[in-house]
């Protein structure tokens, strides 16, 4: 079992085609894409945390056909787009507006809004958020999990921190 984290994924939201830049012709080309990274990337026993912003202008029945056809076990931290049915959805393990766990031997402070000071930030904790869509530099052991940042799938924390320390090595 793999622990994966993603955010903003912004399902069925023409508004983010333009907005965030996404490369897609359309949001159905967009959303099918979505779903198939995730579902190429995550397994039907891998655990999901979806960092906020599940979906936008979609009928809640057309949102819990979508969630229930990604893989993984999801969790849901709220975000700012994320309205009732979005929470009501029966396809969450858990919905929250933040979470503390081990992961491993890493603390992990998770919330859709990236953090100034968080618990544990001098102890090693890692913030991992959304809302950004790439657009704020992180803070040391801060990272934006966004679809727009990570090829529009979810990414575990040892892609994040390999990542981070590739583009150390480039500097």
């Amino acid at each position: 079992m793999a622990v994966f984290f993603t955010s903003d994924t912004h399902f069925g939201h023409t508004g983010a085609l333009s907005r965030f830049r996404r490369p897609f012709a359309s949001v159905a080309e967009m959303d099918e894409a979505m779903a198939a990274n995730w579902n190429a990337t995550v397994g039907p026993d891998d655990v999901v945390w979806h960092l906020g912003d599940f979906a936008l202008h979609r009928k809640p029945d057309a949102m819990e056909a979508l969630l229930e056809r990604l893989h993984g076990t999801k969790h849901l931290i709220t975000g700012n787009n994320d309205g009732p049915a979005t929470l009501a959805l029966p396809g969450w393990a858990s919905v929250q507006p933040y979470a503390e766990f081990p992961l491993g031997e890493r603390r992990l402070v998770l919330c859709h809004y990236a953090f100034r000071t968080w618990n544990g930030m001098y102890k090693g904790a890692l913030n991992l958020h959304g809302h950004s869509h790439g657009q704020l530099k992180g803070m040391p052991r801060q990272f934006d999990v966004g679809v727009d940042v990570w090829s529009f799938r979810p990414v575990t924390v040892e892609q994040i921190l390999a990542s981070r320390q590739r583009a150390r090595n480039r500097e």
